[in-house]
């Protein structure tokens, strides 16, 4: 598990954007049967997480008409069974961190892997959430 004082800077970054933190399992499985849409942003210490995910993730939501009724983030290796919780509904995709899930009425409708995040500029990330937005928010 990663020490707070890494982790709570990286977390900042996305709940100071509006962000409600899945903490527990048991958050997880209230969030999920939420109607609407819920945006889950799998947060990790990684590089690709600071150059693209979260700066997608937040590009995306401040430039899109449409946007997920519920933004929420949890941070694996931190929030540890809640991102195993969060993992049971993203199968049959492997663990992946930082990753960047859709869900529709609990239902997954679209994802962005850890290897569709390496090496993408923060503007590709934006760009694919927002026609994901776009098509079921």
């Amino acid at each position: 598990m990663y020490p707070p004082e890494i982790v709570m800077p990286m977390k900042e970054e996305l709940t100071e954007q509006g962000f409600t933190e899945l903490l527990s399992p048991d958050d997880v499985v209230n969030q999920m049967s939420q109607q609407g849409t819920t945006l889950v942003m799998i947060n990790s210490v990684c590089g690709c997480s600071a150059g693209s995910a979260r700066p997608g993730v937040i590009m995306a939501v401040n430039n899109s008409e449409k946007k997920p009724d519920h933004l929420t983030t949890s941070f694996a290796g931190f929030d540890v069974d809640a991102v195993r919780k969060l993992r049971e509904h993203l199968l049959p995709y492997p663990p992946s961190s930082p990753s960047i899930a859709l869900f529709k009425d609990g239902q997954l409708v679209h994802f962005i892997e850890r290897h569709q995040i390496e090496g993408r500029p923060a503007q590709m990330i934006a760009h694919n959430l927002i026609a994901a937005f776009e098509q079921y928010c």
